[in-house]
């Protein structure tokens, strides 16, 4: 009878604990579809540790108002069996903390990380889910590391509990392909995008439509089906007054304004954008704010308005101070409250554990004294053997040295020759390729008319007086040349105009995105590249038209080489350890890129590379 009693109040126990512990996954849960009401109304009436209270409450106020108060954390006070559920939560909050409050990714991205390990442990697939839709964002926007996005969707997709998980696993995994490849991906998120009820997901569909508006302007230039998309996506992010989904409605009108902008329509672009400043966003994303100023002034500037143009270009830099400050004086005072906090916590234990430290030491004291007593005779000889293996170690040291010398001395010798090398073939052998079609020119030109003789006899001797200059700047290796002075897009148009004045081989310049220079050395191995590449068009292929397309997509550059040429087919190329095409693969992989070749006999040639910047 008292065996039956015992398990009785056991089974009942185990109930109300787990019972406690389903209801605070309930409440997150609440929290992820944005029912605060029914949330606080449940704080209201039921027990709950105070803390946990507190932590569920500041993130109430953080999604739905953008509150984002200091939150002090005391365990003492929670009970065992929700201890661990507690840890996971204060670790996700600070997360939130670190990343909106002090803008500091990096020790937000260790706090959620430290979440997503310690729920994996306790099988909480939900705060694993939670954890990871915060650390998935952050890595996408900051890092290229394949493997360790990998290894989070992996976990994701082995925590997921309902259909919202499973929809925001497959709108990750398709902006990690888009940020992985650059490559636009409207038909799975369209497709994506049908299978999302906006009465339910709301917010998750607004984030389809959102990117879906984002690459049809990226990738296509489309921004009537932009605007489409956009416009969509600002419907369903504003159904609910919620601060966090009004901060993402901010970012729709800013791109709204900005397709305006493109097309040239000022006004209307004026528009979207003072219409973007009525919502309020958080610091995290104080740099749109810093942006729609920016493209405010051009608006601006578009319709002759210079003094308003110039007034939102000072607000822009003024926010740009602000958060600056914002940044350093948030994170002073986070490193000083942690520093105070320490030192009282280290004078505390110093204070309880002095008695015990002393007697240690005194112990430790006779202890030290008999062993010194008995053992010096070995210390003596033991520090003489010291000395020796001291001696002979500096002799292996300075022998080592010397062949380290040695061998950094080949090292750069062999390195030079290769340059020098490289740039006889690329730079030299590039001239001599056009070179050799005016003199055909030339003895065609003989028995038929059909260019001007004096013309192309300037032009050969021209070539001839390039030749000699660029044999003299590699001889003395300055500089190089027009990439130094003016850039990779400039030094391909003036070769392509070199070449098509040869008039047998027409050259087109593709450009997209190339806003800012990239460093001397990368753009040096990519002219060097399309070079030969073009030389290979002029020697081997019997085009009469190319095409060389340079984009950059956020930190991608693609380069695509098209001619009409013959053709080739790449499997029955031979990997030679020449100048030819393993060279430029060997320099693409240098600068960590992908070299594709689609080629057939009738279809003429393309050339892909992919070069991360």
């Amino acid at each position: 009878m008292i065996n039956r009693k015992i398990l009785i109040l056991f089974l009942i126990i185990s109930f109300s604990l787990n019972s406690q512990n389903d209801e605070i996954d309930k409440l997150i849960i609440d929290i992820k579809y944005s029912r605060f009401d029914s949330i606080k109304d449940y704080l209201k009436k039921v027990k709950m540790p105070t803390n946990l209270k507190k932590l569920i409450s500041w993130q109430i106020d953080f999604h739905e108002n953008g509150k984002l108060d200091t939150i002090i954390f005391d365990n003492k006070k929670i009970p065992t069996y929700l201890v661990t559920k507690y840890e996971i939560l204060k670790k996700i909050t600070l997360g939130d903390y670190c990343s909106n409050k002090l803008l500091n990714n990096n020790r937000a991205y260790k706090y959620y990380f430290a979440a997503k390990e310690q729920a994996k442990k306790n099988n909480d697939k939900i705060l694993v889910c939670e954890a990871l839709k915060r650390i998935l964002p952050l890595l996408l926007d900051r890092t290229r590391k394949v493997k360790l996005v990998s290894d989070e969707f992996y976990d994701y997709n082995n925590n997921i509990y309902d259909q919202y998980e499973k929809i925001s696993s497959d709108f990750l995994y398709l902006r990690y392909k888009h940020v992985k490849d650059c490559v636009n991906n409207i038909y799975e998120l369209k497709k994506l995008n049908s299978t999302v009820n906006s009465d339910t997901f709301s917010f998750l569909k607004a984030r389809i439509q959102h990117y879906i508006g984002m690459e049809y302007t990226l990738f296509y230039k489309d921004y009537k089906n932009s605007d489409i998309y956009y416009k969509k996506a600002f419907e369903n992010y504003t159904r609910e007054n919620i601060f966090l989904n009004n901060s993402y409605a901010f970012g729709i009108i800013i791109n709204l304004g900005s397709n305006q902008l493109r097309r040239k329509n000022y006004d209307e672009a004026i528009k979207y954008f003072k219409k973007g400043f009525k919502y309020k966003i958080p610091n995290s994303k104080l740099h749109q704010k810093i942006i729609a100023y920016r493209r405010l002034a051009k608006a601006y500037y578009g319709i002759g308005e210079i003094d308003s143009a110039y007034n939102f270009l000072l607000k822009q830099s003024k926010i740009d101070s602000i958060v600056d400050i914002q940044s350093r004086n948030k994170v002073f005072a986070e490193i000083n409250t942690k520093y105070q906090t320490e030192k009282k916590e280290k004078e505390n234990l110093r204070l309880k554990t002095i008695l015990l430290i002393s007697s240690i030491f005194l112990f430790l004291g006779g202890i030290i004294a008999y062993l010194n007593l008995k053992n010096s005779k070995k210390k003596r000889l033991l520090a003489e053997q010291q000395k020796e293996l001291e001696k002979q170690k500096n002799l292996t040291l300075l022998k080592e040295q010397e062949i380290n010398t040695i061998n950094a001395m080949v090292t750069g010798q062999e390195k030079e020759r290769v340059r020098i090398a490289e740039d006889l073939h690329d730079n030299i052998g590039s001239v001599l390729a056009t070179l050799k079609l005016h003199f055909e020119n030339l003895k065609l030109n003989r028995e038929k008319k059909h260019f001007n003789q004096d013309e192309l006899y300037e032009k050969t001797e021209k070539l001839i007086d390039e030749t000699y200059l660029k044999v003299r700047s590699i001889a003395h290796a300055k500089n190089a040349g027009v990439i130094a002075n003016q850039g990779l897009l400039v030094a391909v148009k003036i070769m392509a105009e070199k070449i098509s004045a040869a008039n047998q081989l027409k050259i087109e310049i593709i450009d997209f995105g190339l806003e800012q220079r990239l460093d001397t050395n990368t753009e040096l191995t990519l002219f060097r590249i399309i070079q030969e590449l073009t030389t290979n068009i002029i020697k081997h292929a019997e085009a009469s038209e190319a095409t060389i397309s340079i984009s950059q997509f956020n930190d991608a550059l693609n380069i695509i080489i098209e001619d009409n040429g013959k053709g080739f087919d790449p499997k029955k190329i031979k990997a030679k350890t020449g100048m030819g095409l393993h060279s430029i693969q060997k320099r693409i992989e240098h600068l960590e890129g992908t070299f594709q070749i689609d080629s057939s006999s009738k279809g003429g040639t393309s050339i892909i590379l992919n070069i991360p910047i």
